[in-house]
């Protein structure tokens, strides 16, 4: 028996079934780096003159000098790849210094929402044909000559799953429009969270609902009152940094256009380099222990190690001033990466913070290789953005207080 929220989809087998049970929706664009935001405007601007600390300039001149090194490597290991799929097992390539490859670009396109919708309650996974089905309600809504708003994060997902005439922005809202998407999947699962079985964020503490409440939104909005300063911003607003882990409902922290990753192996380290904000994660492996405790970073103290061909990043340390999902300073990441397939990495991140929730919770990023270039994602020179709403703020106060001046 179909469950409701598919009562209407089409019974008829698709005429093209995808072999690999993920169908894609959007179109890639010439110039994909249009990085619309629509409901959560973010600052993103060009030509920044980035300064960084002298452990990240080493790491990134060893990057710069050797791209034969890296790119020879990444030909022999595509060669190996085929060569163990044509004789039906994978073996992941290895690095120079025997450890499992992970380098390259890779891409968060997936159109699987972070929780499982309250619509498809009690169900895991879809059929082939319900996957199908919702490629070919998202293509009509944001394919082809589709003339609507810029669909971010989930948004996709659910507006395919409610199949509305016309897509609009949750908040009727949008920076861009539905041809500046990138290329989403879909596939059968209908969340990111594996755990709790049910696909949903366990319940916040008492404690974590009141810092929720205190956190600056990620954007301003209607029904908020208007900003004093810099400070009322989120953090991403004032290009200080999008958080880590990169997991959650909106375009600027989940799937789409700012969910490009490169990541960079050395012999002791990777290195996890986000293009939106040009955020690099530098990560010591072994077991050197992590800084103590009075030290804390926007995204955390990392320190990593192999098992087996999984790599697993151990992140404490996060400053009371991070903010994930209400979560802070208490944040504690456990976030595993292995590459299952020569174009797919499952990422799985396990979250812990018992004073923000309940009990800890996992989701899974599947990320797919790609063949672009990370490009500068120049920010805070730039942030006309924020500069433009605390003067719209101040213009607002300025027409009150004349109002109120005003005899009657």
């Amino acid at each position: 028996m179909r469950d409701g929220c598919f009562a209407s989809l089409s019974t008829a087998r698709p005429t093209e079934p995808d072999r690999e049970n993920v169908s894609r929706v959007g179109r890639a664009v010439p110039q994909r780096r249009s990085h619309s935001r629509d409901t959560n405007a973010l600052p993103c601007q060009k030509d920044k003159v980035q300064r960084v600390s002298v452990t990240l300039a080493a790491v990134v001149a060893l990057w710069v000098l050797t791209p034969v090194a890296v790119f020879g490597q990444a030909a022999a290991a595509a060669r190996n790849a085929a060569n163990t799929i044509a004789n039906g097992t994978w073996i992941p390539p290895r690095t120079l210094d025997g450890q499992p490859d992970l380098q390259g670009v890779w891409l968060n396109r997936s159109a699987t929402p972070l929780e499982r919708p309250r619509a498809l309650e009690g169900r895991a996974f879809l059929t082939d044909e319900e996957v199908n089905e919702l490629r070919r309600r998202a293509d009509r809504l944001f394919g082809g000559n589709a003339v609507n708003d810029f669909a971010g994060g989930d948004n996709v997902f659910l507006a395919a799953l409610t199949n509305p005439e016309r897509y609009i922005p949750p908040n009727g809202r949008s920076t861009g429009g539905a041809d500046e998407m990138i290329e989403r999947e879909f596939e059968n699962r209908t969340s990111l969270i594996s755990d709790p079985p049910d696909g949903r964020i366990p319940p916040m503490t008492a404690e974590g609902r009141e810092r929720s409440a205190r956190t600056p939104p990620l954007a301003a909005g209607p029904g908020q009152r208007p900003p004093a300063g810099p400070e009322d911003f989120s953090n991403a607003m004032r290009c200080i940094t999008y958080g880590v882990p990169r997991l959650g409902l909106n375009n600027v922290n989940s799937a789409g256009p700012l969910g490009y990753y490169q990541i960079l192996q050395t012999p002791g380290y990777v290195v996890l380099m986000l293009e939106a904000i040009h955020e690099a994660r530098i990560i010591p492996l072994g077991d050197r222990p992590h800084l103590p405790r009075s030290i804390r970073q926007w995204t955390g103290d990392s320190r990593g190690r192999w098992e087996g061909n999984t790599l697993v990043v151990d992140t404490t340390n996060f400053s009371p001033r991070s903010t994930f999902m209400g979560s802070a300073e208490n944040l504690h990441l456990i976030e595993r990466l292995t590459r299952v397939a020569p174009d797919t990495i499952n990422y799985e991140i396990t979250i812990s913070d018992p004073t923000t929730w309940t009990k800890p919770w996992t989701a899974v990023i599947r990320l797919k290789q790609s063949h672009e270039r990370i490009y500068e994602y120049a920010c805070h020179e730039g942030n006309y953005m924020m500069d433009s709403m605390l003067a719209g703020a101040r213009a607002e106060e300025r027409a009150e207080h004349a109002a109120r001046k005003e005899p009657k």
